[in-house]
């Protein structure tokens, strides 16, 4: 159902053979990687109703042949894409889907969650690709530059805010988890370095927590269109925004706007505005929303 046939030694093989061989020769490379002492991630796609079931037993197998990581990442089913799937109606998995998928794969082991399903030559940070910048041409008029001065200074800004979350760390671990705290997901629009610091009409992706009293762990990502284009709100942007976050209880976000804050608010999403360590935010709304909902 996902591949109609394999290619192997000048030949192609379909059916039950052609799975076969694909099988046996993953399962080979696995055992070549752990022999030889070195890391594997195995990428898997989900495709509802086709193998959602399935990925469950796979995980099994890959940790037993000496898989490290499992990046378990939706099916890309926009007809725009061109793809198979994309052309004949094969939706793509919803978060909450998706999540309980890795939630059930989590136990057997270490799950890739941060995954942006971007290209193997992109260059940049997670959810920002600048490969345009450096493209061959660009690169060969580009001046070096190196600054001891600022690289201090960013490096020190790093070392500060690594003390902080080290500090809000321990600071749960000393205090006494609830043994039936129940858990709820909050959504975070951030730029980056563990903090809450972005806008809501700016963001293209909310970083997905969950939330017990204890910590706030991250679970994943989910893509929006951004609400704020051309100094305007997009109304059908934020009707998706809406159903992508349907779940959460918050939105952690360093400024929003009157009228989106409304619409979430009539969703039953809190909008929490700050400027702070996502651990702490997310920790002082849990308080509330438990001393609310308790």
């Amino acid at each position: 159902k996902i591949y109609p046939w394999v290619h192997y030694k000048r030949k192609r093989y379909r059916g039950i053979e052609g799975v076969k061989i694909l099988h046996e020769k993953q399962m080979e490379g696995l055992q070549a990687l752990r022999e030889a002492d070195i890391l594997c991630k195995v990428n898997s796609v989900m495709i509802p109703g086709i193998n959602d079931q399935h990925l469950v037993e796979v995980d099994k197998v890959i940790r037993d042949n000496g898989a490290f990581l499992h990046n378990i990442m939706p099916l890309i089913s926009a007809p725009e894409h061109g793809t198979y799937f994309g052309l004949n109606g094969q939706r793509g998995p919803t978060p909450k889907e998706l999540k309980a998928l890795q939630d059930n794969c989590s136990g057997n082991m270490k799950m890739m969650r941060h995954c942006r399903q971007c290209r193997a030559d992109a260059v940049g940070l997670l959810g920002e690709d600048r490969s345009q910048e450096f493209t061959k041409e660009n690169f060969l008029e580009m001046t070096p530059e190196y600054d001891i001065e600022k690289r201090q200074e960013v490096h020190a800004q790093i070392a500060k805010v690594r003390e902080e979350q080290k500090a809000a760390k321990d600071a749960r671990l000393a205090a006494k988890k609830a043994a039936s705290a129940p858990k709820i997901l909050v959504a975070v629009a951030t730029k980056g370095g563990g903090l809450v610091n972005q806008h809501f009409g700016h963001a293209r992706e909310f970083q997905i927590f969950e939330v017990d009293g204890t910590e706030a762990k991250f679970v994943g990502h989910r893509k929006v269109d951004q609400y704020c284009q051309g100094g305007f709100g997009e109304e059908e942007s934020l009707d998706g925004m809406l159903k992508m976050l349907e779940d959460c209880k918050a939105v952690l976000v360093s400024k929003i706007g009157h009228c989106p804050q409304e619409s979430l608010q009539k969703a039953g999403i809190e909008p929490v505005e700050a400027y702070d360590l996502i651990d702490k935010v997310a920790l002082e709304f849990y308080q509330k929303w438990l001393s609310a909902n308790g």
